[in-house]
């Protein structure tokens, strides 16, 4: 099953917490202090990956964490770096956090930081100073960010067919492609989107998408096809398939046309190939003169003798031209896209770790906040924490 959304949480590791220890060694009593940093915590890091089709494989992920950091030890030695998790979606992925787009992938190998990993926390030696040399605490690492990432994924391609149930996209994506749809003298056999590859001259190719059939209302929500009219949004050309073996063909185009409009993102401003199908069940073939400067061609073929389809496949090379440098230039995304969430806890604090539990640092937060920051440090029942020159017992 074709899957175009998908969610999920996502929660960076914490950082490592800060070393806490002394300088032990025969014939040296005081040693000072020489506790490491703690490691970064792991990254949530989405990829597009151009293999990939659809969101199917994040259908029953529900939360994604990274590895925590290392804690810092004796000796000065920091913690590990915690392990980077990443996602891997389709290209053409859109990222959505609390109904605002952040990322939008839609060139190969493009990179996006989800989550970003917590900092960590630095070991007693960093606090050492002429006038504080034994330091009996050390930072806490930071904790990672967390989200609630809503995917939605709108296909890539560069021609699309959209048309009535029943018009015959499916047969034709066959014939002109090396997908196999299912084919059936129904209306509503494509109840997916189906993705083809069409080869051409000069060992190009296109990738041509067959959307399940559109009734009138499908732009409101009636019908079969009406979840999938995004994925309609990034099509270069747009090949409207016609029953031409019925009559009214002008009512069934104007049909297609109004859910274009009505549904909006440039739609009913895309340029298309009309295509006339079915041309074999008439003796001869239909004409349909419109003047409309969107449709830059009006093609008869017919889906099961092959009539046409090498005049299809020369329009749309032709008229899906290949991109230019310069033209590719414009469109690219960063490598590497960066989004941070609101930190948790806020950056007015920060907890100390000490030799007899913790201490809060700055402008405690709230109640809330502080427990949940608490909670991420690994805090243990009955641990005693300082705030604001009040000991509590952790319960």
């Amino acid at each position: 099953m074709f899957h175009d959304r998908a969610a999920l949480r996502v929660e960076a590791g914490r950082g490592g917490h800060g070393g806490l220890s002394f300088r032990r060694e025969k014939h040296v009593p005081r040693g000072g202090p020489d506790g490491g940093d703690g490691g970064r915590g792991g990254h949530v890091v989405v990829l597009a990956d151009p293999a990939l089709r659809d969101l199917s494989s994040l259908q029953r992920v529900r939360v994604l964490r990274a590895g925590h950091g290392g804690s810092g030890s004796r000796n000065r030695r920091h913690g590990a770096d915690g392990e980077t998790v990443e996602i891997r979606v389709p290209v053409g992925t859109q990222i959505y956090v609390d109904d605002g787009l952040v990322a939008d992938m839609t060139t190969p190998r493009a990179r996006f930081v989800a989550a970003r990993g917590g900092g960590g926390g630095r070991g007693n030696a960093r606090f050492a100073t002429p006038t504080r040399q034994t330091p009996r605490y050390a930072e806490t690492g930071l904790p990672g960010d967390r989200a609630d990432l809503d995917l939605r994924l709108k296909l890539v391609v560069d021609a699309a067919l959209a048309g009535l149930p029943n018009a015959g996209k499916s047969s034709l994506l066959r014939r002109i492609s090396n997908a196999t749809p299912k084919v059936a003298d129904y209306p509503f056999t494509t109840l997916e989107p189906v993705l083809g590859t069409v080869d051409g001259p000069d060992s190009r190719q296109l990738t041509v998408a067959d959307v399940p059939g559109l009734i009138e209302g499908a732009a409101e929500g009636a019908g079969l096809g009406h979840e999938f009219l995004a994925h309609l949004e990034r099509a270069r050309l747009l090949v409207h398939v016609v029953d031409g073996s019925e009559g009214d063909l002008e009512a069934r185009f104007r049909t297609i046309d109004r859910e274009l409009a009505e549904y909006g993102a440039g739609l009913d401003e895309r340029p298309q190939i009309l295509v006339l199908n079915k041309i074999d069940l008439l003796e001869r073939p239909p004409e349909l003169a419109l003047d409309d400067e969107r449709i830059l061609r009006v093609i008869p073929v017919s889906a099961v003798t092959g009539e046409g389809i090498a005049e299809l496949k020369l329009a749309l090379f032709e008229l899906c031209p290949a991109e230019s440098p310069d033209e590719a230039a414009e469109e690219v995304l960063p490598e590497f896209l960066e989004y941070r969430p609101r930190p948790r806890g806020g950056p007015g604090f920060r907890i100390l770790r000490t030799q007899s539990g913790y201490r809060v640092v700055g402008t405690p937060p709230s109640a809330e906040e502080l427990e949940d920051a608490l909670r991420r440090t690994g805090i243990k029942r009955g641990t005693e924490v300082e705030v604001e020159g009040e000991t509590l017992e952790w319960q």
